[in-house]
């Protein structure tokens, strides 16, 4: 009899438990495409929005280091708004993972433009790491890791 129930059960809830993490993997890939359309508009909007503002929070790139959520905004993405033109911040390839009301999403980073001060393209390609936790059934960013180096073409 607890057989029976049990696979009653699970046939029931598997679906719902499917489709959870089909939206919530939805949910965290769109996370990250607003991100991107952050950087590319120097725009803190959606830093202030998907990134869970808290004591420690910090956020790497290339080696570089912002510490909180202001500093993040206020030094790194705001200034790149009028300094780098047609600035492109593409992910793609993007891989997430889940555990208990924490994920992980890894992507392929490109990102494209010109410094305005010196008229240099640049043109890199990379991986970024962005953990994610679920705080009241909404997924907040807590952490990101970016690294990349100039594009060279697979040949």
């Amino acid at each position: 009899m607890h057989k029976i129930i049990f696979l009653i059960v699970a046939l029931v809830f598997t679906p719902v438990m499917a489709n959870a993490s089909e939206a919530d993997e939805a949910s965290i890939k769109a996370i990250i495409a607003d991100i991107g359309k952050g950087w590319e508009n120097g725009d803190g909007a959606p830093f202030r929005e998907h990134f869970l503002d808290f004591d420690g929070a910090r956020y790497i790139e290339s080696g570089g280091q912002n510490e909180g959520l202001e500093d993040l905004i206020v030094h790194h993405v705001e200034p790149e708004k009028g300094a780098i033109e047609n600035f492109e911040v593409k992910y793609s390839d993007i891989e997430v993972h889940f555990e208990n009301g924490f994920a992980w999403a890894i992507a392929d980073t490109r990102i494209k433009g010109k410094l305005v001060k010196s008229g240099r393209v640049i043109d890199k390609a990379g991986r970024s790491t962005f953990l994610f936790r679920n705080i009241d059934g909404v997924w907040k960013v807590v952490h990101t890791h970016s690294s990349s180096r100039d594009y060279k073409p697979k040949k």
